[in-house]
């Protein structure tokens, strides 16, 4: 930039001083003001509270399947989509299907 008495301080304005940077979510940044990306999906819905028919039965081993991982592992609330009430009542009919050995505790090796 140059300056009145035509002395140059090494300073250039007319760039940005962003350029280059990419912000988005791999890029950090933390800003506010970023866009959602076009692939954004709906919140998931509690399966339970949407239909009053399904109830949670330790009995019940197909439904139970979808709820645990191929090692034997619980599907956490927020892949689930199930509500704080009813993944308690799921993890005791698992627990509950466990102990009386409609499915396992953990798969052993292939």
């Amino acid at each position: 930039m140059v300056d009145r008495d035509g002395a140059f301080d090494g300073r250039d304005d007319d760039k940005d001083k962003s350029a280059g940077r990419t912000f988005g979510k791999s890029g950090g940044g933390g800003g506010g003001g970023e866009k959602r990306s076009s692939n954004f999906s709906r919140r998931k819905m509690c399966r339970f509270c949407a239909d009053d028919a399904t109830s949670i039965d330790y009995k019940n081993v197909a439904m139970l399947k979808h709820f645990i991982t191929e090692r034997g592992k619980l599907v956490p609330r927020r892949i689930s989509g199930n509500c704080a009430r009813h993944q308690r009542a799921l993890a005791l009919s698992v627990r509950r299907a466990r102990m009386i050995a409609l499915v396992p505790f953990t798969v052993t090796g292939k």
